[in-house]
């Protein structure tokens, strides 16, 4: 028989709870517990339910009541009636505590979960209040068994779980070129297609603001200076025409001019024809300016889901070398670099270089100017990240240089690392295409249980943790081997599972669920009608597979990190390599895209560590923070110049195809020193990565605008106000303040070291 429970979950009908429940209340009186008419009440209950197929809780603990009360202990009865109302109080207790802890705005990792979303406000604690109940509903309904408890226990971690009954996806590539051209409709209005760059840009915001209300993860334009180039061209026209119909004259011929670029000149000195060209040149180029920091401005100040939080939003940008792309993307730069509002840095968008040799790397190349110009940006804005196009696992056998929508076969990342680009099903291409889901794999607490069970085969006995080598025979070290891929392989089996039955509720929604996004913005997706399944095209989006902890993973088994030890980077190069071939095995099984993600862990920062503390106590250098090290990143804490790190880091680039960053801690005001965003991006090309980008520091003044370099300002030196802002990158993108960050990402940062000096124990 099963059992429905108070929160609607089935289960099997287990005599063995009365039993339990009738001896607790017993314990409560004079008579003490009598044990046998404890099991004649169950028994009693079980033969009065017998043949019926189910029944609710409630109508067994009834039963109970009126057994107690027919039985000589009547007096337990009444106590069966006091346990029962306890337990009921005490469960909604827990949930009573937890919304309070929202409701106060308690600093906590329910509340602190996402630094990019203020669960302070009336819609972030509404959007706290249905996650955290959403959760329980998908560990009891959604989830299978094996899932469940390995999320449960730490082995996994299922991000976006609160999103999983939406059936929404994590984040897309905005193809925004087809939204500008034949406009879209969101909600009762529609919107005609883009004629001028200001429109084109409101456009863009608009797009990736009310496709984040139907996604759990992130916006992305993949080709921004691309997809807004022939706005500018048409605002030069819009220009041309009004001083035609400013002079009385017919200036029709020069419509089409093309300019060699768009730079404000003066009009001294110009005959009459050229005359009318720079003038409308430097007033498209006026207008571009303010379309670019109309979009930024926007970009950090429209709020989605509910009014809860800032669209996650991401831009890419750097090749497009046509005088309208050049001219986005120098008024982007220079709009950034001036900031918003009273000058504070934009957190959002996330953008993007995409460096290209040929294009814009090299002196010689056209965009070279432009690249200068988004170090100079960097070095003062934390933005553009760089992403790497000449990593041999970012080519793509189609790009042309001559091809004006070359832009189609160049790979683009979004936010923290999102990357797709191979596809199973299509062209390989990042437009149109996004994540579906992921989860991630606790690699720490695999190594530790390994590490358990080879000493108790090999006969040894020894504390795990840092510098424990010397303990390690070559028996020891074959047999934990041994352990831990194995067990590797039975959590990523149990990872791709669940990542598969999650794709396939997915694919239960219908396009009429995501109005904008299956509109055509999502590949194939124009060929969907209202009702009919997104099966069909999901497809073309990616299931990734992460993990976090390689550092104290190999702290575990060899005694030491990858970062200071070339058996521990050997290993961890084979761990990953064997996740990665694990992970094309499933891709294959499937049929679907899987892809290794080096997991960006912020919400996840601690709670792998906490619940590996609980049960492994303290171990040094693996438990003895607060936070497991993100995917395969060498330690913040460890010290060794940039180049070591480089070379570290890199060959988990093309391994982890999924996603993946490098960054660098830059030491110092970076803003007088842009050469060393330059030589970031150099270490990028030389090692062949992927992705990258520098983290420094920028406190501001907010009253007078003073700005340096000193993470620690309390006090500002110009106008000795305390009202300080102060900029730090949690994972891939920045956060304004460190108040929402949870007390994982905060630890981490305390112990953040820059990455200029020698490297030690190497």
């Amino acid at each position: 028989m099963q059992v429905i429970k108070r929160d609607g979950r089935v289960t099997e009908f287990n005599p063995e709870r009365i039993v339990k429940a009738v001896t607790l209340a017993m314990a409560h009186t004079d008579g003490g517990i009598d044990i046998d008419l404890a099991n004649k009440i169950a028994s009693a209950v079980e033969k009065q339910f017998d043949g019926k197929l189910q029944t609710t809780v409630y109508d067994i603990q009834d039963a109970v009541e009126k057994k107690l009360m027919a039985s000589s202990r009547k007096e337990v009865a009444q106590e069966y009636i006091t346990y029962r109302y306890n337990r009921d109080v005490a469960r909604k207790s827990r949930t009573k505590d937890m919304f309070l802890e929202i409701i106060e705005t308690k600093s906590n990792d329910i509340t602190r979960e996402n630094a990019n979303m203020n669960a302070d406000t009336p819609a972030g604690m509404m959007m706290k209040f249905a996650s955290e109940t959403t959760k329980p509903f998908v560990d009891d309904f959604l989830l299978s068994p094996v899932a469940r408890e390995a999320h449960t226990h730490g082995y996994i971690h299922i991000h976006d779980k609160d999103y999983y009954p939406t059936k929404s996806l994590t984040c897309l590539q905005h193809p925004l070129n087809k939204i500008l051209k034949d406009g879209f409709r969101a909600g009762h209005g529609s919107s005609r297609p883009a004629k001028r760059i200001e429109t084109a840009s409101i456009i863009g915001c608009i797009s990736m603001e009310t496709v984040q209300n139907e996604m759990h993860g992130g916006q992305a334009i993949p080709a921004f200076d691309y997809y807004l180039a022939p706005y500018v061209k048409l605002t030069f026209k819009e220009e041309i025409k009004k001083i035609e119909d400013l002079l009385g004259k017919d200036l029709s011929k020069l419509y089409g001019y093309e300019p060699e670029d768009y730079i404000v000149k003066s009009l001294d000195g110009l005959d009459d024809s050229q005359r009318y060209i720079q003038a409308a040149i430097n007033a498209t180029v006026c207008r571009v300016h303010q379309a670019m920091e109309a979009f930024i401005h926007n970009m950090n100040t429209i709020h989605s889901r509910g009014g809860n939080q800032v669209v996650f939003s991401s831009i890419n940008y750097g090749t497009d070398t046509s005088p309208e792309g050049r001219c986005i993307i120098r008024e982007l730069l220079l709009s950034t670099e001036r900031g918003v509002g009273n000058g504070e840095t934009p957190i959002f968008p996330i953008q993007i270089w995409k460096k290209k040799k040929g294009v814009n790397y090299l002196p010689e190349d056209q965009n070279y100017d432009l690249y200068k110009l988004a170090c100079r940006v960097t070095a003062k804005r934390f933005f553009p990240n760089f992403i790497n196009l000449d990593a041999t696992f970012n080519k793509h056998e189609k790009w042309d240089a001559k091809d004006p929508n070359r832009y189609y076969y160049e790979t683009a990342t979004m936010g923290c690392r999102t990357r797709v680009f191979s596809n199973r099903h299509g062209e390989k291409t990042s437009v149109g295409r996004g994540n579906l889901s992921f989860t991630t794999i606790n690699l720490v607490r695999l190594a530790i249980e390994s590490s358990y069970e080879a000493q108790e085969k090999t006969g040894l006995k020894f504390d795990l943790g840092r510098n424990s080598e010397e303990n390690m025979t070559a028996e020891y070290r074959r047999t934990v081997k041994k352990i831990f891929l194995r067990k590797l392989e039975e959590y990523e089996g149990i990872v791709a599972k669940q990542l598969y039955d999650r794709y396939q509720f997915q694919c239960t929604a219908v396009a009429k669920q995501f109005p904008l996004l299956m509109s055509g913005l999502w590949q194939d997706s124009d060929k969907l009608k209202p009702n009919d399944s997104v099966e069909a095209v999901l497809k073309h989006g990616t299931l990734g597979i992460g993990f976090i902890g390689l550092a104290e993973c190999l702290t575990v088994l060899t005694g030491k990190h990858h970062g200071e030890s070339d058996e521990a980077q050997k290993l961890g190069i084979e761990i990953i390599n064997f996740m990665h071939d694990e992970c094309e095995h499933y891709a294959e099984r499937y049929d679907l895209n899987y892809s290794m993600l080096a997991t960006p862990a912020e919400g996840l920062s601690g709670r792998f560590t906490k619940i590996d503390k609980r049960e492994f106590g303290i171990i040094p250098g693996v438990t003895d923070k607060e936070y497991y090290t993100n995917s395969n990143h060498v330690p913040v804490w460890y010290k060794c110049t940039a180049e070591h790190k480089a070379k570290i880091e890199a060959p988990y680039h093309a391994l982890t195809e999924g996603g993946h960053i490098f960054y660098i801690e830059l030491d110092g005001d970076a803003t007088h020193n842009p050469e060393s965003v330059e030589a970031v991006v150099d270490l990028m090309d030389k090692y062949n990565m992927g992705y990258g980008s520098v983290n420094h520091t920028r406190s501001r003044c907010m009253d007078c605008g003073f700005e340096n370099a000193d993470a620690s300002l309390e006090k500002c030196p110009m106008c000795g106000s305390t009202n300080i802002d102060t900029i730090q990158r949690i994972t891939g993108y920045l956060v304004g303040t460190t108040s929402r960050w949870n007390r994982g990402k905060l630890a981490e940062l305390h112990d953040r070291v820059t990455h200029d000096g020698t490297c030690k124990g190497v």
